[in-house]
């Protein structure tokens, strides 16, 4: 641990590039950002809204303003109940992918706020409710004064989707911090190119906001792959502190996950040579993500 222990906004891990700048149990700034062809720039506040018994609702706002996105409404108590004592009026609500988890309380936030616009991926027609909006992939839109990408991430779900804005990105159940989705819906060929490729494609900086309080248990996981990796045996003494605190572990940065997450790490030796007896002719990077996910099924 380095000298004065981790601080109350995070941790900057001394040799291994971390870098953690939430602020607080359950804001944070998020600050400017370039995204591919357009500038996601500016600044919003990002509010955790933790719902059921570990996931997470978004709310984000720009300083000043009282309009705002709710991004997966799992319950509708917490998210109005929020939304009032800040003194915000929704105007969309994302939903990463259709489990009643994460859109379980879309129906409530419309009954008292009639009229929110419900974002989704085109193919979840009929499985989110009150969708109005039917994503593309890489489609571009405002909601709240605030500039969103969608990008479609199959793997967990088929419908999935993450939402860019700011530097940030929600990625529902496909990233976790320090590890990913279930594939209930996917193949793991899609999940390689859902975390690898497209979400792999986003800046080192981006800050990844999931829809799941997993972090502890997801980097024991880690840990048992790799361990002699001292990226993840620091991450996982401080989110173990962090939620023994009652603080929560999120948002996580791509550097991070880069470094901690074996999803992100198929290619690396160690993570290789642990699922070696379950990899047959084919050891692609695919294969290993699938081996890797059969293991973590069973952890």
């Amino acid at each position: 641990m380095p000298r004065g222990g981790w601080g109350r906004q995070g941790f900057r891990a001394f040799s291994e590039g971390f870098v953690r700048l939430s602020a607080g149990c359950g804001v944070a700034k998020v600050l400017r950002a370039e995204g591919a062809g357009r500038a996601y720039g500016g600044g919003v506040e990002v509010h955790l809204v933790p719902c059921l018994k570990d996931n997470y609702a978004y709310l984000l706002h720009r300083p000043g303003s009282s309009e705002a996105i709710v991004v997966d409404a799992s319950e509708d108590a917490p998210v109005l109940a929020e939304l009032e004592r800040l003194g915000l009026t929704p105007k969309a609500i994302l939903a990463t992918h259709h489990h009643v988890d994460h859109v379980g309380g879309n129906e409530g936030v419309l009954a008292r706020y009639p009229g929110v616009k419900v974002f989704g991926y085109r193919t979840d027609r009929g499985r989110i409710p009150g969708q109005t909006d039917f994503l593309e992939d890489a489609q571009e839109f405002d909601a709240a004064g605030i500039s969103v990408k969608a990008l479609h991430i199959p793997g967990h779900t088929l419908g999935a989707v993450a939402y860019v804005a700011e530097g940030a990105a929600f990625t529902g159940d496909t990233l976790f911090a320090a590890g990913c989705g279930r594939l209930f819906e996917g193949t793991a060929a899609q999940m390689y190119e859902s975390l690898n490729i497209k979400l792999g494609a986003l800046p080192d900086d981006t800050r990844i906001y999931c829809g799941h309080e997993y972090t502890v248990s997801n980097l024991r996981f880690a840990e048992s792959l790799e361990p002699n990796n001292p990226a993840i045996a620091t991450k996982l003494a401080w989110a173990q502190a962090a939620r023994d605190k009652g603080e929560p572990t999120l948002p996580s940065t791509l550097r991070e996950e880069r470094m901690t997450n074996p999803f992100l790490r198929v290619a690396e030796k160690d993570v290789v040579a642990k699922v070696n007896e379950r990899l047959a002719q084919d050891r692609s990077p695919q294969a290993v993500l699938a081996a890797v996910r059969a293991m973590k099924d069973a952890f």
